[in-house]
């Protein structure tokens, strides 16, 4: 398809591997202009079209003027339900700075939501359900642009981010040995984090397949992430908390995922495996700063850890929602 908008006639496609590239290029423009330091590299990108279940022709959607992507989109509905039992769709997607205003934004919702009803009909059939985007930071085109097509600010997260010029101290804990994570801990933490995350907003079980996709891709980093597993007593060799961290931009560490399971709550392991894996970032000597994302609203006071293992505030980002009342069928 294409359509002529103010002058520039703009070519309508999918997103495909010859493409990840230009879609690199974009998505590290939207980063900046954007301020939401979201950034990816090609190989990142082609990992993405690549998972389990994305179908890249019809999940995703590509602008073109000329040989220049301005645009893109993409979709997708996990195989699980959230935990309160509803299906939801996740979108994704940017218009480049000098091409918005032209109804290319509200073009690329179109496309996305129909394809991610479709996939939610599939899947979850008869189940309440939502479509979920990221609202990025206060007074955003982004949030605008979807507020104006039924989406709702539903939460905030905060990035956190500290230098790694004086790691914390790393407590020692009875019962509890924190280790680097191998391939044979790859099914346990699942579990782990499956069952840390059953009361959390938004979250759903990680399947298998997906897990696996996750602990093997380029930006894992297992060598400065952290298991901590029981010792002794009736959990004994069970993992209680994990934090795994990730890289996408040089120098810079992340931490993806972190949790506890709560049998273990209250004893401060959460707080001695990122102590831990604080402190093998900075004696790798591959990072200057490691961040994290947080729910504002974390009913395990996630925020306040942080803040005492020396994180700060860099920005708040939300996250939007668009209930559909109907049956998805």
């Amino acid at each position: 398809m294409t359509t002529q908008t103010t002058g520039t006639a703009y070519r309508w496609g999918s997103l495909g591997t010859d493409d990840v590239g230009a879609w690199a290029e974009l998505v590290n423009h939207l980063a900046v202009v954007d301020g939401t330091e979201e950034f990816s590299s090609a190989e990142d990108l082609a990992e993405e079209l690549r998972a389990p279940g994305t179908d890249p022709e019809r999940d995703t959607v590509a602008v073109w003027a000329g040989d220049t992507l301005v645009g893109y989109g993409a979709t997708g509905v996990p195989q699980t339900l959230d935990h309160e039992g509803q299906a939801r769709a996740y979108l994704d997607g940017g218009v480049h700075a000098d091409h918005r205003g032209r109804g290319l934004g509200t073009e690329l919702v179109r496309h996305l939501e129909q394809r991610a009803q479709e996939l939610l009909a599939q899947r979850h059939p008869d189940v309440p359900g939502y479509l979920s985007a990221g609202g990025g930071l206060d007074g955003s085109g982004s949030r605008e642009l979807l507020g104006d097509h039924g989406y709702a600010v539903v939460r905030y997260f905060n990035l956190l981010g500290r230098d790694l010029a004086d790691p914390p101290a790393v407590a020692e804990i009875d019962g509890v040995e924190l280790r680097t994570p191998t391939d044979e801990d790859e099914e346990a933490v699942r579990l782990a984090h499956n069952a840390a995350f059953r009361d959390h907003w938004g979250s759903g079980e990680s399947d298998a397949e997906r897990w696996h996709e996750r602990w093997v891709s380029r930006s894992a980093r297992p060598a400065v992430s952290t298991v901590a597993v029981a010792r002794g007593g009736e959990l004994d060799g069970q993992v209680l908390a994990y934090v795994m961290a990730a890289q996408w931009v040089d120098r810079e560490a992340y931490v993806a995922i972190l949790g506890t399971v709560a049998a273990a709550r209250g004893r401060g392991i959460a707080a001695a495996a990122l102590a831990r894996t604080i402190g093998l970032a900075a004696a790798s000597g591959d990072y200057d700063v490691i961040e994290l994302d947080v729910d504002s609203d974390s009913p395990t006071g996630a925020t306040r850890l942080y803040e005492r293992l020396g994180f700060a505030l860099k920005h708040r980002s939300a996250a939007m929602r668009k209930p559909l009342t109907a049956p998805t069928t």
